[in-house]
């Protein structure tokens, strides 16, 4: 377990670096690095000899960024003995809804074993807790504990110098000063202060080793320089594949995407056409009734012509007398448009005397009050029996138009 001053200076640098903001900030969302706290507090709780830190991470793509890390080393027991495994564990910014990236480091003395059923030659690890990991019930607490019991199974390093197994120790030191690989037991770790990964390519399957399986601790095994290029431009290859083809679905995404867009924006056309067309024939039929309206009125208006073009030529016509009124509502109709006339023209008059001096003024206010007063009823009234006969004049030509409809 940690000291209470060593928790208290992690809380203190956790505290510090999830709260700045700005470029140097870290890229966890906000509502989760309560969350990364929380988890890397219970981790250093348990396993002292680990430590976050921030360093920058470089993907497969070339991209860097600036991660928390935990730094250090993972107890494992074998064959009754504790060894210290370096690891580095690097949360990534989709942390922790996603697994973390976990790397076992060794040092100058120690290789990785290969085959490893869960530990791939560059060093990445790959564990079923990683491969099921569920957010939130999965953290880092709990991975560190199933990594020692992975590596206790089948230990993932051992010695690259030849030295004679160590006797098992009847009284194994949990938390021993010198971090051992599965053969040595004086071999020393030393982490640096700043770590940064390299680019891990992607996990392959290797043959097995020439050196026999890794039962043999005291073997070295080394990499052909030709293999190591090989891989390593096979892998190039694979990630420039691998750009491509994401720029390329990127492109096809995008386009299709405008071709959605366009899609809806011609629905929408079409609809706003179909509803313009709608209404055309609307106005169009709306306008063939009109013209009806106009032919039958032209009939009667040529009709009355005919009947009085004799009257006129002989002068027996009266001017007061040339329009008759057929009915009460068009006599009355008659009378108050003349009487809104005449008022007009005597108060464009009474204007015309209080300009000139004719008439006092005060006269002329009340003369002006009293003539609007009768005008305004005339005009109530014209709009009403005008109201009615539009009435009869609708019901008059619906008659006249099934006549003609019927003819």
């Amino acid at each position: 377990m940690a000291s209470p001053q060593s928790e208290q200076q992690t809380a203190t640098f956790l505290n510090s670096v999830l709260s700045q903001r700005g470029p140097s900030a870290l890229p966890y969302a906000e509502d989760i690095k309560w969350h990364i706290r929380q988890h890397l507090l219970a981790l250093i709780s348990s396993y002292p000899s680990l430590e976050p830190k921030t360093a920058t991470f470089t993907h497969n793509n070339g991209r860097t960024v600036n991660l928390l890390q935990v730094d250090g080393t993972v107890p494992m027991t074998y064959q009754g003995v504790t060894y210290n495994i370096p690891v580095v564990i690097w949360l990534i910014d989709t942390y922790p809804r996603y697994a973390p990236c976990v790397y076992v480091n060794p040092t100058r003395d120690m290789i990785i074993k290969r085959p490893h059923p869960y530990v791939d030659p560059s060093g990445i690890v790959s564990i079923p807790y990683l491969q099921n990991w569920v957010y939130p019930s999965s953290n880092l607490l709990d991975l560190a504990r199933q990594l020692s019991d992975y590596f206790g199974r089948d230990p993932p390093l051992y010695s690259s110098q030849r030295r004679p197994n160590p006797p098992p120790n009847p009284n194994p030191n949990p938390n021993p000063s010198h971090h051992l690989s599965p053969s040595l037991s004086n071999s020393s770790y030393s982490s640096s202060g700043s770590y940064a990964r390299p680019v891990i390519p992607p996990t392959r399957t290797y043959p097995p080793s020439p050196y026999g399986s890794g039962a043999s601790f005291s073997r070295v095994q080394t990499d052909d320089p030709t293999d190591v290029y090989k891989r390593n431009a096979i892998n190039k290859l694979v990630e420039i594949v691998h750009g491509d083809m994401a720029g390329l679905r990127k492109m096809r995404e995008a386009e299709m995407d405008g071709l959605f867009n366009a899609q809806v924006a011609l629905r929408q056309r079409s609809e706003q056409l179909g509803k313009g067309l709608k209404e055309m024939l609307d106005e169009k039929e709306g306008l063939e009734q009109q013209l009806q309206m106009v032919l039958m009125n032209s009939d009667v208006l040529e009709g009355w012509l005919r009947e009085n073009e004799g009257k006129t030529k002989d002068g027996g016509v009266d001017v007061d007398d040339a329009l008759q009124c057929v009915d009460a509502l068009s006599k009355q109709m008659l009378e108050c448009t003349a009487s809104d006339l005449a008022i007009e023209d005597v108060v464009y008059s009474l204007d015309k005397a209080v300009q000139d001096g004719a008439i006092p003024f005060d006269q002329y206010l009340r003369t002006v009050r009293l003539l609007s007063r009768e005008q305004f009823f005339h005009r109530a009234t014209a709009a009403k029996v005008r109201a009615v006969q539009m009435q009869s004049q609708v019901a008059n030509m619906a008659a006249r138009l099934s006549h003609y409809v019927a003819s």
